[in-house]
């Protein structure tokens, strides 16, 4: 009779590939010639964000009130020193538009990061185990539902107090619930496959079958969750910001600027429109590479 080595315990059956090959799915993605248009202003904005203190022509908080509320360079009274024009404290548009990215892009894969742990984590164990964990972790999404998000985020700022890391956590916080429910909807499907079984049969502990057999699984519907909760959390940030409850004034942000550009919208439109388009352009393309990545996660999507 042959005897099993303890070492055995540990091979178990590979999980069946949540996807095709690295090669197909970079294949698909280059196909989707819109994808390839957000992914390259992505790219823009993070080596923006990453050398702003390089990029940018000036301080974003030097002020010179001598300056102040220039237009653009291709308007009249416009100066070429000063692209997109100054604010009503005289700052340049466009080193501010440039070093908000920084804080846009931080507080947006902050969050995601944080509401992808914290929801996989609740995912994966109400899935796998079922019966009363399955109920309570579930019950507390739907208490956490029966909030609006963004009124619950304001409340918990508004207790907490304005500041970075703060906006973070509470936007990570109050975002887990979406990962969660996809996350559960995989792991019941995949918990009576013959992987799972199989390594049930030899001994692997339950973690560890969540942690190498379950979680590979689940990555593609995570990846496009996660890129989709970006661009939610950008937007939440910049409606904090606009409302005085982000992060702190001196810090340049495009909602704080969305919010001190509203008095000159009929005469200086430049100090809201810039920050707004910025905005915009961000949130448009992370959601474009969130549907694509999300054709592509489809086997079908890329077999064709």
């Amino acid at each position: 009779m042959t005897v099993m080595s303890p070492a055995a315990t540990d091979r178990t059956p590979a999980a069946a590939p949540s996807g095709g090959s690295g090669s197909a799915v970079l294949r698909a993605l280059l196909r989707n010639k819109l994808a390839v248009a957000a992914l390259a202003v992505l790219a823009l904005l993070l080596l923006a964000a990453l050398f702003a203190p390089l990029i940018a022509p000036y301080d974003p908080n030097t002020q010179n009130l001598l300056l102040r509320l220039r237009p653009p360079a291709w308007q009249d009274g416009g100066s070429g020193a000063h692209l997109l024009g100054t604010d009503q404290l005289g700052r340049d548009m466009l080193s501010r538009v440039i070093y908000g990215a920084r804080v846009s892009l931080l507080v947006g894969a902050g969050a995601a990061l944080l509401a992808g742990v914290i929801g996989t984590v609740v995912g994966l164990s109400a899935g796998y185990f079922g019966g009363w964990a399955d109920r309570t972790l579930m019950r507390l999404a739907d208490v956490q539902l029966s909030f609006p998000s963004l009124l619950l985020a304001l409340a918990i700022v508004g207790f907490l107090g304005s500041g970075l890391w703060y906006v973070i956590l509470v936007l990570g916080f109050t975002g887990w619930v979406s990962y969660a429910r996809v996350v559960r909807s995989e792991v019941m499907s995949l918990r009576t496959r013959d992987f799972v079984t199989e390594a049930r049969a030899i001994g692997v502990t339950d973690v560890t079958i969540m942690r190498r057999h379950l979680l590979p699984n689940v990555m593609a519907p995570l990846a496009t969750i996660g890129t989709l909760h970006v661009a939610a959390a950008i937007v939440a940030e910049a409606s904090l910001s606009y409302l005085g409850l982000g992060v702190p004034k001196e810090t340049v942000t495009w909602g704080g600027m969305l919010s001190d550009g509203q008095l000159y919208l009929g005469t200086s439109w430049w100090v809201a429109v810039f920050p707004g388009i910025a905005l915009m352009l961000t949130s448009l393309a992370i959601n474009i590479t969130g549907d694509a990545l999300r054709d592509v996660a489809d086997p079908k999507a890329y077999r064709r």
